[in-house]
């Protein structure tokens, strides 16, 4: 075994651990806390693939931004309405019996399939200077595109919060 299996199974059971936390936790705080060390171990899959931008990216935008904000909402709501925020394990039965078809699927497809491996020598180190060509260049106009649709969906999302609040303050 060398140290690339090493650290592929070390990510392996790190994302696996968390993820079944975030699952079976019934404290939403542990869920949210144990989702971050879901993110940093895909995160290191993507490095382990050699996709550093996409890896960067999973660190900056689900741990740096989404998580934490999750993670603010959450400490914030619960002590607002003083509910006690909880998971609960609604129809586990069905889950189970679709988790347990659907993972047997990937597993069949999983044997099934003749895997194509490609030597060492031929993968690249980085993808970043490559992707960023490639937005600057053949992909400009689509990712144009996208960040104008973004804005307009984050104006559109703050405008709806201050037409519901105007109508809160006025009732």
């Amino acid at each position: 075994m060398t140290l690339i299996d090493v650290i592929f199974w070390f990510f392996a059971a790190v994302t696996l651990g968390s993820a079944a936390v975030v699952v079976f936790s019934r404290n939403i705080i542990y869920s949210a806390f144990a989702l971050l060390f879901t993110f940093f171990g895909v995160a290191g899959f993507y490095v382990l693939l050699g996709a550093d931008f996409i890896a960067i990216t999973q660190l900056l935008i689900y741990v740096g931004g989404i998580l934490v904000l999750l993670v603010f909402g959450v400490m914030l709501t619960n002590k607002v309405v003083s509910v006690d925020i909880k998971s609960g394990t609604l129809n586990a039965g069905v889950a189970m019996v679709v988790v347990s078809l659907t993972a047997g699927t990937i597993a069949g497809i999983f044997y099934a399939t003749e895997w194509k491996t490609a030597p060492a020598e031929m993968l690249q180190p980085t993808t970043a200077g490559e992707l960023g060509t490639m937005m600057m260049t053949s992909y400009l106009l689509p990712f144009e595109v996208a960040s104008v649709v973004l804005l307009v969906a984050l104006i559109g999302a703050a405008m709806v919060s201050r037409r519901d609040r105007s109508k809160q303050e006025a009732a």
